[in-house]
């Protein structure tokens, strides 16, 4: 059975950090991508990261430059590095294997 446990969200301040993880655990496909999504109250869940089959990590254009994707087989864990915070980032994030798997989310608050 495949279980995805994001950790990592909470409250911080404008042009601060946070650190997401995603613990996998079950088999996958090696053809599904993993990546982060995020949903804001009252709007769509939107692509925030994707690791490719090249493994070059594409991001989207709110976050490029701000966030990180990076993965750690050994741990059979994906990771998203936030930094520079805005409230615009404030949403629940959540890792997906090719929109197949996902996790329950966990909750990100950028205010001050």
């Amino acid at each position: 059975q495949v279980q995805l446990v994001e950790s990592g969200g909470g409250l911080v301040q404008p042009g601060g950090s946070l650190r997401l993880s995603c613990a996998v655990s079950g088999s996958i496909s090696s053809t599904l991508r993993v990546a982060w999504f995020r949903q804001a109250p009252g709007k769509q869940r939107d692509m925030v990261a994707e690791s490719t089959s090249g493994g070059i990590a594409i991001y989207a254009d709110s976050v490029k430059g701000r966030f990180t994707f990076s993965r750690d087989n050994t741990k059979n864990t994906v990771y998203l590095q936030m930094n520079s915070l805005k409230p615009e980032d404030t949403a629940v994030y959540y890792c997906t294997y090719g929109q197949v798997y996902w996790g329950q989310g966990t909750q990100v608050t950028v205010s001050s």
